[in-house]
């Protein structure tokens, strides 16, 4: 499987609540590497490796992305919508967006010329920004109140290894897994790996919750992105891109599995960074670590620039760094022989 056509796929399809591209295309790729492969009622994906042990290692990772639902349809084909996630609203004047209606119909959020425009304009109400969709008095015919709307931009490659795209929060998690659940077909675990495709992390991280009550694991390692190194963010609320995984350690996270994610890594010369986080990790983890009676739980990150827009950027290497990390992690037992 090639790391970064298969993330530009994955990238290009959407998961946005009824919308299930994304999620069909990663079940048909992760069926060929897993024991059993199944879709949940819920519309998580969970796949599962066998190894000579019951004790379960749960690898998450989130399929869905952030977006829009149509509120309101006025007589000239201009839309009105709500949030799905978090959206910076500062981002979104002009920008191409998909709108999933009875077909597909292509629209642009409207933006006022600057010469015609009084002041800087308010970035607050999502209400007031209107997505033109062309159609005018036929809109409702294609397009009704409730429908989703997701970003419109293709992925791609920028220098060597960087690579753009929208949704890479956090198809880059999800190719992670599908790569990882391919080098570990044909090989003896000393546990039982399940690979976990959860849905409306963006909405609460409500299919992490449902799919701890699903799995049961002895443990999980929620796979997401991070902030990764820009001119406007601290370096010490960062990654830096191309240096490799992102160890999370937390006070919600279980300090053994951060430890010896970090020992292998050095034993191991893996490429990794830790990122400390005084709280919450914004991950699937914060579920994970509360579900049922409490699970141990880590996280590790791939470093991302311009989160939660359609022109997200990241470096293949990472994905490759985390994979490894993740291989050599579930080989040596997880915390099980810790």
């Amino acid at each position: 499987m090639d790391i970064k056509n298969t993330l530009f796929d994955l990238s290009a399809a959407c998961s946005l609540g009824n919308i299930t591209e994304a999620r069909d295309l990663a079940f048909d790729i992760l069926k060929d590497f897993t024991d059993e492969c199944e879709k949940t009622d819920n519309l998580t994906v969970i796949g599962t490796i066998k190894g000579e042990s019951d004790y379960t290692l749960m690898l998450a990772a989130h399929i869905d992305e952030i977006g829009f639902t149509v509120t309101d349809i006025d007589d000239k084909g201009f839309l009105t919508v709500a949030k799905c996630g978090g959206i910076d609203l500062r981002t979104l004047p002009a920008k191409r967006v998909t709108v999933h209606g009875k077909e597909k119909v292509a629209g642009v959020f409207c933006s006022t010329p600057p010469h015609l425009a009084e002041g800087e304009g308010s970035f607050e109400d999502i209400g007031k920004f209107k997505i033109d969709t062309l159609l005018g008095e036929k809109a409702t015919d294609i397009i009704a109140v409730g429908d989703f709307v997701t970003f419109e931009g293709a992925p791609c490659l920028l220098q060597g290894s960087l690579v753009c795209g929208k949704s890479f929060d956090d198809r880059a998690g999800v190719v992670t897994l599908l790569k990882l659940a391919e080098e570990l077909k044909g090989e003896r675990l000393p546990i039982t790996v399940k690979i976990v495709l959860t849905d409306m992390e963006e909405l609460g991280v409500r299919g992490a919750v449902t799919s701890c009550f699903k799995v049961n694991p002895d443990e999980a390692i929620a796979i997401d992105v991070s902030f990764g190194n820009a001119p406007d963010v601290s370096p010490e609320e960062c990654g830096k891109l191309g240096e490799g995984a992102m160890i999370g350690f937390a006070p919600v996270l279980d300090k053994a599995i951060s430890k010896k994610l970090d020992k292998i890594a050095r034993e191991n010369s893996i490429l990794c960074q830790k990122e400390v986080m005084g709280g919450r990790t914004g991950t699937d983890a914060d579920a994970l670590s509360v579900s049922r009676e409490g699970v141990r739980t880590g996280v590790v990150s791939i470093p991302l620039r311009n989160m939660h827009t359609d022109t997200e950027i990241l470096d293949i290497t990472d994905i490759e760094s985390v994979c490894e990390l993740l291989k050599k992690y579930i080989l040596e037992g997880g915390v099980l022989n810790a």
